[in-house]
């Protein structure tokens, strides 16, 4: 994994956890400004989860790192992201899939016990082009 500096998001919290993963995976954009991009074409997705939170799970963890991966990377991972029933109403643009993921982590996360919550979701879709996103921050205060 190509080490990365991430945007850091503002927070009080006494833990920050960081997952990196990679996604491969195709999509399109069912749109004639979206040019060459309504083709059918395939990326490496590099995301990485940034969570925050103030109390350890019993067995010392903040959440466990293959929770998120099993929420993310095997959710996406070798698909075409047109069919996942969560982009049936808007297409997978990189800010989408950013969005998208935010939702699926941070629904997980409010099912644990110490109640992480997600701070941001960076994706890169290029070398050159990535999104972040992050919830409006009263969603964790």
């Amino acid at each position: 994994m190509l080490q990365q500096i991430y945007p850091t998001p503002d927070h009080d919290f006494q833990y920050e956890l960081n997952k990196d993963m990679q996604v491969a995976a195709a999509h399109y954009i069912d749109n004639p400004r979206a040019g060459k991009c309504q083709q059918v074409h395939g990326h490496t997705y590099f995301i990485n989860l940034t969570i925050g939170g103030d109390q350890l799970d019993d067995l010392g963890f903040l959440v466990d790192f293959k929770a998120l991966k099993q929420t993310v990377h095997d959710r996406f991972d070798h698909t075409l992201i047109n069919e996942d029933k969560l982009f049936f109403t808007s297409p997978p643009s990189t800010e989408k899939m950013a969005e998208t993921i935010y939702d699926l982590v941070e629904k997980k996360l409010q099912e644990l016990e110490n109640r992480p919550t997600c701070l941001q979701v960076f994706v890169r879709e290029t070398p050159t082009s990535y999104v972040t996103f992050r919830p409006k921050r009263q969603a964790y205060e």
